[in-house]
């Protein structure tokens, strides 16, 4: 999974808020900052410091390209054994699970020996019988998760479990639970911009001030947000990589990005990895599948935008769909928030 491209105002839109303290931090391939309002940038940092620490040993567990990672430890054992993992490692795959479930399958971990298959396939295409021997060992059925032992079971040899669409959501969250044993409450984390996690808001404003832009041309506003214990997830495709449908065992086509918005809360954000894995799956669900789940119980609140490739946009009125409950405000003026014609 590839983020859609960066969109800087998450930044650019709060730097003239009074004591704001900005920390960033090299992690999981991409880079993690901190917005922090607090009158002490001394202890600000040493918060923010803490959080980056966090960050760090998550990343030690979850990455498949860190030999010794609970990860890959999962990824290289034989199938049927039992692997025993940490308390953060077992909870990120008990949330992919349910994300499994919810999205009938659209967001899957296992998607590793699919991406082996397409990735840096530049010069070929990769054959059906590579796509069926992927398929064949991709899907969620194949992990067996032990909550008395606290272990992962992969049922077939050369299965092999990829947390990158997930792993940032869940890390902000562990990262904003951090700096509340802090006391830092008004604070702001994103990861590469396209995980973000707003804890409360600066004093007398309605929340964190973010935009929303189309990847393509940065000056499209999509919405207008003010952020305050949410959460908000992007994913899109980038030029050279690929986001398999695992439904299908091929890269999808027909979308450009998708956001995922899920409701505020009065004390806490909700998980910032199901936020992750819900802009996952709106990048594979077919646009039908999308309105059905911000309609379900799981979508009460959910708010999503989807962007359509232009080659894809014969039957509908827009490049840009909404889903979910938009309130006007958030938009702009001239913009139609209907799905379908």
């Amino acid at each position: 999974m590839a983020p859609s491209q960066p969109d800087p105002s998450i930044v650019n839109n709060c730097r003239s808020l009074s004591g704001m303290r900005r920390f960033s931090h090299e992690a999981m391939a991409t880079t993690y900052e901190i917005l922090i309002l607090h009158e002490n940038m001394k202890y600000a940092g040493q918060a923010a410091r803490a959080a980056f620490n966090e960050l760090d040993r998550l990343e030690q567990m979850f990455s498949r390209f860190i030999e010794n990672s609970d990860i890959s430890q999962i990824n290289f054992h034989a199938a049927d054994q039992l692997v025993y993992v940490g308390p953060e490692t077992f909870e990120c795959l008990q949330i992919a699970v349910q994300m499994y479930d919810q999205t009938n399958g659209a967001f899957d971990i296992t998607i590793g020996p699919l991406l082996n298959c397409w990735h840096n396939k530049n010069t070929y295409m990769p054959s059906q019988e590579e796509l069926d021997f992927a398929a064949a060992r991709t899907g969620m059925h194949l992990l067996q998760l032990d909550e008395t032992e606290q272990a992962v079971r992969l049922l077939t040899q050369g299965t092999q479990i990829d947390l990158g669409g997930i792993g940032k959501g869940y890390a902000v969250n562990r990262m904003a639970r951090l700096l509340r044993e802090w006391s830092i409450d008004a604070a702001l984390i994103h990861g590469g911009y396209s995980s973000v996690l707003a804890l409360d808001g600066p004093a007398d404003t309605k929340g964190w001030p973010v935009t929303l832009s189309n990847p393509r041309n940065h000056h499209d506003i999509l919405a207008y947000l003010h952020l305050r214990n949410q959460t908000l997830s992007s994913s899109g495709l980038k030029k050279g990589l690929h986001i398999i449908d695992p439904r299908t065992a091929r890269p999808v086509s027909g979308k450009i990005a998708a956001w995922s918005l899920p409701p505020a809360t009065e004390l806490a954000p909700i998980d910032g990895a199901q936020a992750d894995a819900l802009s996952t799956a709106f990048m594979v669900m077919s646009l039908d599948e999308i309105d059905r789940y911000c309609s379900s119980d799981f979508g009460q609140g959910l708010r999503a935008i989807v962007i359509l490739d232009e080659q894809d946009t014969q039957t509908y009125s827009n490049k840009v769909l909404r889903f979910g409950p938009w309130p006007e405000s958030n938009l702009k003026p001239q913009n139609n928030t209907n799905h379908k014609e």
